[in-house]
């Protein structure tokens, strides 16, 4: 699975999905496109998207893109809290299809 982590998010999660190939929006030189931009040049390179702007699904028809999007909801966006979510992202890319939108939390 081809994954393509938000610039508001630590790249280093990158290293919890490594049976993926998993890189952030600034590695790509995606780094301060506008969100609609971002998931056009996001979707004819990646499966996944993976963000915690949880506005992005009502700023965007996300239906409209070829590409899953998760929205991950964590107390903050330090690592600590944010790899506590990876298992669940990890079980959930095998089922997920693009146009789909899923949010994981920690309440989860």
């Amino acid at each position: 699975m081809r994954i393509l982590i938000d610039e508001c998010l630590d790249w280093r999660l990158c290293r919890a999905l490594t049976e993926h190939h998993c890189v952030s929006v600034a590695r790509m030189g995606w780094a301060g496109l506008t969100n609609g931009l971002l998931l056009e040049r996001a979707e004819d390179e990646f499966d996944v998207f993976v963000t915690i702007d949880s506005n992005l699904t009502f700023q965007q028809n996300l239906t409209k893109f070829h590409i899953a999007v998760i929205v991950l909801e964590a107390r903050s966006t330090r690592l600590a809290d944010m790899i506590s979510l990876m298992p669940q992202l990890a079980e959930l890319l095998p089922t997920i299809r693009p146009g789909e939108v899923v949010r994981i939390s920690s309440n989860s």
